[in-house]
């Protein structure tokens, strides 16, 4: 019996060393060695000043700014719903969505809205959104920002990007933070030049 004990005993102390010690510094030497900026966050700056990280969706809802995908963007609280399609309360949702989206932007439709600006994404945090998405705003910060709408579209265009790898996730997406910080230097740049 007491043989067995102290096997358990060791047992336990290798376990415990290798899955609460050697597992997390493995992954975090990995992230080290096979990411750019040192298993760290890719962070957004301006002036100097962070404003964002490039992983993690910021909710933007000011008439002025390309608005981002519902969801909480609360780190702590990530995850999808188990609702599907036709379950009333999430109907009831999306239509709640749609009304909202409508009615900030007076110049679309109901059909101009894509998808994914009335579901959130499986965690809740995704920084980008369809360039459908972009573009479906346009209008209400061309009129908010007295932007041209073709140098919106531009913007719009030039922020496009590919999906991760060449090959995971949707086959065009736009990260919304980057976006907004460019659409503030237009705006700027387009002020000193009035």
């Amino acid at each position: 019996m007491k043989n067995e004990l102290l096997k358990s005993f060791l047992l336990s102390v290798v376990l415990l060393g290798l899955f609460a010690f050697g597992y997390p510094f493995l992954i975090k030497g990995v992230a080290m060695l096979g990411t750019s900026h040192n298993g760290e966050g890719k962070v957004v700056k301006v002036n100097n000043k962070v404003v964002g990280y490039e992983l993690i969706g910021q909710k933007f809802t000011s008439n002025k700014y390309f608005n981002s995908r519902p969801g909480g963007y609360d780190a702590a609280g990530t995850g999808g719903s188990n609702k599907g399609p036709m379950d009333p309360d999430y109907l009831e949702t999306v239509q709640t969505r749609i009304d909202s989206i409508l009615a900030q932007n007076p110049d679309i439709t109901k059909e101009d809205i894509p998808t994914d600006m009335v579901t959130a994404s499986g965690s809740d945090l995704d920084p980008h959104f369809s360039p459908q998405a972009a573009h479906m705003q346009i209008p209400r910060i061309s009129k908010v920002r007295d932007i041209p709408e073709d140098r919106l579209r531009e913007l719009v265009n030039n922020h496009v990007e590919g999906p991760a790898l060449g090959f995971l996730g949707p086959d065009e997406r736009v990260h919304v933070l980057k976006l907004n910080v460019a659409l503030d230097e237009l705006d700027n740049e387009m002020g000193t030049q009035k």
